[in-house]
């Protein structure tokens, strides 16, 4: 009987419509740590930079065509970076002779902007590497620099969330970043403490801080008030910036089912839920990397706290894999249907390595029927509630057989800067609610549109609208196309 209602379950998501959310994040981690995804080699000259420059255009051209709208790009590992900074040494990936070449993070941003993808630098925040790699680490490094800071437990370094000012480094750390790069998000990762710790060598700092506390509830708040402190001090930098955590899959345990021993808040002192209730994260991309009754009650536990802040659950597709798991794909698609049935804010996928190599044809399900058409981002209206101005001027003019689209935008603000969403049908008004008719999303310029060896369908009529950093959009403009040919932008 439970394989027949199983078997029914997973028919009913099947036959159920395709039908896709216009707002919605499908993103994936992107892992420069042990060149995980990228990079795979480490420089040994200067053909090298560009073999690099090529492999990241090649992952990130894959998720393009596949409508994928984020990258969580891995900007520090354990200790070391991948940008120039003041702070921590750069990775010996992206170095020739110990001098970095170029800025991964600067480039990573530009080609994810020139596909309308957001790039959010993904810190590796608590955890600083085996004890036995610290001896060939850079001079910068920040066991030599601030010692204070640091704890050696199980053969490994790790940042001491009980001293007070570990919450300032890492805040300096990324404040460096988003001072200098133009990052659409702030991922923490591994911000908590190691699994089911009690021996953990924050003794002292207990006791000089702990103030009648259990070590536990105390443990907890040195979380939190990292989180906090990061938080706030990203919206007084650029408020539009999102921030967001990898959290463990499961909270707590549910009212009907048991974490098993691995939950944020018992095992590794993260209080996520507080963290969603305070309003001090904009995102939670818990790490579901579960299936059956370890996922799907799980993930309504999240949504149904979510103080209407994104919840993007991460999917294990790595798990697909022979060598990790040898998951079913069916479990996986089960998976995406009931997120987006459930109205959740969208999907992440762990790692981008198991994309690229499509196992079990997970790529080409994605591209193929899940995310046939592309989706914006969800809208941040717990920040803002201001609609941008609507674009003016929109033309369509023929220029050898391409339709090539010109709008004026007056009123730009200060701070920031618009984005626009172009849409297309041969209806008008054109609906703008109905995601199968965007023809492209976070167009920065014109001759950034990136749109390669994809022939668009000829359209009567085009809207263009502007979006704002918070993901708010305007009315549309509208223009009919006056000559009927195949509708393509032109790249500068």
């Amino acid at each position: 009987m439970k394989k027949q209602l199983s078997l029914l379950l997973f028919l009913f998501f099947i036959s159920s419509s395709y039908a896709q959310n216009k707002h919605e994040v499908r993103a994936a981690w992107l892992t420069t740590a042990y060149g995980l995804d990228w990079p795979k080699n480490r420089l040994s000259n200067q053909k090298g930079i560009e073999q690099q420059k090529k492999e990241l255009i090649t992952i990130l051209d894959k998720l393009y065509l596949a409508n994928f709208n984020t990258v969580l790009f891995q900007v520090r590992t354990r200790g070391e970076v991948f940008y120039t900074s003041a702070i921590e040494p750069i990775s010996r990936k992206v170095c020739l002779n110990d001098t970095p070449q170029y800025d991964p993070l600067e480039f990573v941003i530009q080609e994810c902007h020139k596909r309308g993808m957001e790039c959010h630098a993904w810190f590796v925040t608590i955890p600083l590497g085996q004890r036995n790699r610290q001896t060939i680490t850079s001079y910068q490094n920040l066991f030599k620099k601030q010692p204070h800071l640091c704890v050696l437990y199980q053969n490994e370094y790790f940042l001491n969330p009980g001293h007070p000012q570990t919450k300032n480094y890492l805040t300096n750390l990324i404040k460096e970043v988003l001072t200098r790069y133009d990052v659409d998000g702030v991922h923490l990762d591994y911000l908590r403490y190691p699994e089911n710790s009690p021996n953990f060598p924050d003794h002292t700092e207990y006791k000089k801080y702990g103030k009648g506390k259990s070590k536990e509830e105390w443990r907890r708040d040195n979380i939190t008030a990292i989180v906090r402190t990061i938080y706030h001090d990203v919206k007084q930098t650029k408020p539009w910036v999102k921030v967001s955590s990898s959290a463990v899959g499961k909270y707590k345990n549910t009212s009907r089912y048991a974490s098993k021993g691995w939950n944020s808040f018992y095992a590794v002192s993260q209080d996520v839920q507080l963290w969603l209730q305070e309003g001090i994260q904009d995102q939670i991309y818990p790490m579901m990397y579960f299936q059956g009754n370890n996922f799907y009650p799980f993930a309504l536990d999240w949504l149904e706290k979510s103080n209407q802040r994104d919840i993007i659950p991460g999917l294990g597709i790595y798990f697909l894999d022979p060598s990790e798991g040898n998951w079913n794909i069916k479990e996986i698609k089960r998976q995406l249907f009931f997120l987006r049935k459930n109205k959740f804010s969208g999907a992440a996928h762990y790692r981008v390595e198991f994309l690229e190599k499509n196992v079990q044809g997970i790529y080409t399900f994605l591209q193929d029927k899940f995310y046939t058409h592309l989706a914006l981002q969800p809208p941040m209206r717990w920040l803002s509630s201001e609609q941008p101005k609507s674009p003016v001027q929109l033309k369509v003019t023929n220029k050898n057989g391409f339709f090539l689209l010109n709008w004026e935008q007056h009123e730009l603000p200060n701070e920031s800067y618009y984005t626009y969403t172009v849409y297309a049908s041969n209806e008008t008004p054109v609906d703008t609610t109905n995601p199968k008719n965007i023809l492209a999303t976070g167009l920065r310029e014109l001759k950034y549109l990136h749109i390669p060896h994809t022939p668009w369908e000829r359209k009567k009529f085009y809207a263009v609208t502007a979006v704002n950093r918070y993901g708010i959009e305007s009315k549309p403009i509208e223009q009919e196309s006056k000559q009927h040919n195949v509708s393509q932008f032109l790249q500068d």
